[in-house]
């Protein structure tokens, strides 16, 4: 009875270290798409320096960026000198920033929307 009892258990063993070894491969339709960096989360994603100024309409909501984070989104749309950044009661972060030599009004809401205002 030990001898079956030790041979099921050593048996177990090796099973469970083979089935740990098996390589799975990742389902190419569940990687993150090309255009976000490999982030699943949309406001968190830098888009390319040569996207358009607005990124598309403010929506209101739970914002999760920093303010570090919805400083460089916005420097990554163009614009630079990126200040007062303060984030309103809608969840959207307003703030002044200079593009072609021109102080103008800026915003980013939490889906990373960038707008001139």
């Amino acid at each position: 009875m030990r001898l079956a009892f030790a041979t099921l258990a050593a048996l177990s063993a090796f099973a469970t270290a083979a089935v740990a070894q098996t390589n799975a491969q990742p389902n190419p339709s569940a990687t993150a798409p090309s255009g976000n960096m490999g982030s699943s989360n949309p406001a968190v994603t830098v888009k390319p320096k040569d996207s358009p100024e607005s990124t598309g309409s403010l929506e209101p909501g739970a914002n999760s960026f920093t303010e570090g984070q919805a400083r460089s989104r916005i420097e990554a749309q163009g614009f630079s000198n990126v200040t007062d950044l303060r984030k309103d009661d809608q969840g959207i972060w307003r703030g002044q920033a200079m593009r072609n030599g021109t102080s103008t009004g800026v915003a980013i809401d939490y889906r990373g929307n960038v707008q001139a205002q």
